[in-house]
């Protein structure tokens, strides 16, 4: 019986851990600024959150780390969807805690990023942080957790999820009723 618990508490986590977990910034609160260091198609720069919401809506998405199985699907969903951001006049950036040394590959391989869209390092958390983004059994990890950010600065829509599958849908619907005609 004592061998079965820590496999029993193991499967509770790893349960819970998989349930959607609403993100602490709600709507129409004010998204944190911030600068990263980020890398579109291979390319080094810096990310800068108010220059680009200078350009239109921002859609943020935090992910767990690059080179993992639900991470490339996520960022291959979105590099399929792009033309949809832009069309909406959205950029689209994805942050992470975890493997932050493999981003430049990550962002112009064409299984993950294509180079369409920036992603950036976030070491530490802290970006993740202040955006209640951290995965709660690996905290200097990013959770997987996407927000649509309005050109002032507001929170349009959240979504939380460690299933990376609807997460493009879900910041599509948002920018919907706030696209420029």
């Amino acid at each position: 019986m004592s061998r079965r618990l820590p496999t029993l508490v193991l499967t509770a986590t790893m349960a819970v851990a998989a349930l959607p977990a609403p993100a602490a910034l709600k709507d129409g609160s004010k998204a944190p600024d911030f600068d990263a260091p980020a890398y579109l198609a291979g390319q080094p720069f810096t990310f800068k959150l108010a220059e680009a919401l200078k350009r239109g809506p921002v859609v943020l998405y935090f992910f767990p780390a690059a080179h993992t199985s639900g991470c490339n699907l996520e960022a291959h969903l979105f590099s399929q969807a792009i033309d949809r951001f832009h069309a909406l006049h959205a950029t689209v950036i994805g942050v992470t805690a975890g493997n932050t040394d493999q981003l430049a590959d990550f962002s112009k391989e064409t299984e993950h990023c294509s180079g369409k869209f920036a992603v950036a390092a976030d070491p530490g958390a802290k970006i993740a942080r202040q955006y209640d983004a951290v995965l709660a059994p690996k905290p200097e990890w990013s959770n997987r957790t996407s927000y649509a950010i309005a050109p002032d600065g507001s929170i349009l829509a959240n979504y939380s999820n460690l299933d990376p599958r609807q997460h493009v849908a879900k910041m599509l619907e948002a920018l919907q009723p706030h696209a420029r005609k």
